[in-house]
């Protein structure tokens, strides 16, 4: 399969994932990168031995195929219409947009330059999610009836030089880490019907903990505790909490209760991880980890260990999807899905309303173990 000529716009923390990453996959080929930093962008290229162009310049560039925005949340929607209006694909940090409003353009603008939009999280296609996939299509604990999904700390002010924008409209919890968690329930459970939260913030300011700016506050204009009420179209019925108010806590990230048993599920913001099954005698069984690519472990976190990290698996699944003309895992309808799932809560949180959907969307295809080793070099 001939290479996909790749470009990136924005150089900070997050691009060094994909241009280290990006070389595991077929059809993957970054040639340049861009930031309104030139400083940064010259950077990162001397680092990783690619062009260092200005956004203009990339988004003319025509051995560019494929414009990966990694930008922040607040530009989001403005880059990626901006690629597209260049008549480049765009694959996409989440959140994708900041409302459904800004999706539904981009779909339309998509659609009538017959380009492709594609949105992380790909967490989702990890082998320890993808093996939790696997044991519920195979009917392991039965029909899924609730479940609880929680991803609960103290923000990122503690280790984040810049934390400023994670407290701003278009980040929080909510948007900044539910897309790992709604993505994955997406994946396994399928469309969301309605939704019902509250909302609060614990601060009006945070304080930046570290680096030059250590002592300095920051403002919080947007919820950093959201418990949220999920109803499916399947009928399961899910409580997502997300907080950034929350020193210490012993509850699971993940864990789905079917008629046959419970599933728990390992962090969906990671790729790997144990799936366990608690059984209707009691019993709690670990599961064998399956011979799955995106489940071993390719590399050393400080915190966390060895860890499972294939990010850019969704961008090389999309860029298959287009050569052969399926459905990418990542689409944009379940990208703008989940958005809309995020946006809901805020808004009900606001409200003090349930508020009902009005974009749906289907399970991506499952990523088997074949189908994971088809995407890799």
């Amino acid at each position: 399969m001939a290479n996909l000529g790749l470009g990136i716009i924005g150089c900070g923390n997050i691009s060094t994932s994909y241009l280290r990453l990006a070389p595991l996959f077929k059809g993957l080929e970054v040639r340049a990168v861009a930031d309104v930093n030139m400083e940064a962008a010259q950077a990162r290229a001397a680092e990783f031995g690619v062009k260092a162009q200005t956004v203009d310049d990339l988004l003319a560039n025509l051995a560019v195929d494929v414009v990966i925005n990694l930008t922040i949340p607040d530009a989001h929607y403005a880059v990626t219409k901006r690629i597209l209006e260049a008549g480049k694909h765009a694959y996409s940090e989440k959140p994708l947009v900041l409302s459904l409003e800004q999706g539904e353009t981009l779909r339309a603008l998509a659609s009538s330059k017959g380009l492709a939009v594609g949105c992380a999280p790909d967490t989702f296609l990890g082998g320890a999610h993808q093996q939790a996939r696997a044991l519920l299509d195979d009917g392991k604990i039965g029909q899924i009836t609730a479940g609880c999904a929680a991803v609960l700390n103290h923000g990122m002010e503690h280790w984040h030089p810049n934390p400023d924008f994670f407290f701003l409209p278009g980040a929080g919890p909510m948007l900044d880490l539910g897309p790992y968690y709604i993505a994955n329930l997406i994946n396994l459970l399928g469309p969301v019907r309605r939704v019902g939260a509250l909302t609060s913030s614990a601060q009006a300011f945070r304080t930046i903990s570290n680096g030059p700016r250590n002592g300095e506050t920051v403002p919080v204009k947007t919820p950093t505790n959201i418990h949220a009420l999920l109803e499916f179209h399947s009928g399961a019925t899910i409580n997502l909490s997300t907080s950034w108010d929350v020193w210490h806590h012993k509850r699971g990230h993940f864990e789905l209760y079917g008629t046959e048993g419970t599933l728990y599920v390992p962090d969906p913001n990671f790729f790997g991880g144990t799936v366990e099954i608690g059984h209707k005698d009691g019993s709690l069984e670990a599961v064998t980890p399956w011979d799955h690519p995106f489940g071993i472990a390719n590399q050393e976190h400080p915190k966390h260990g060895a860890l499972a990290n294939y990010r850019t698996a969704g961008l090389a699944d999309m860029v298959q999807a287009l050569m052969s003309g399926r459905d990418a895992r990542c689409s944009l309808d379940r990208t703008l899905h989940g958005v809309e799932v995020m946006m809901a809560c805020l808004d009900s949180g606001a409200s003090g309303a349930f508020v009902t959907l009005t974009t749906t969307c289907t399970r991506p295809e499952a990523l088997g173990i074949a189908e994971a080793r088809a995407l890799l070099v």
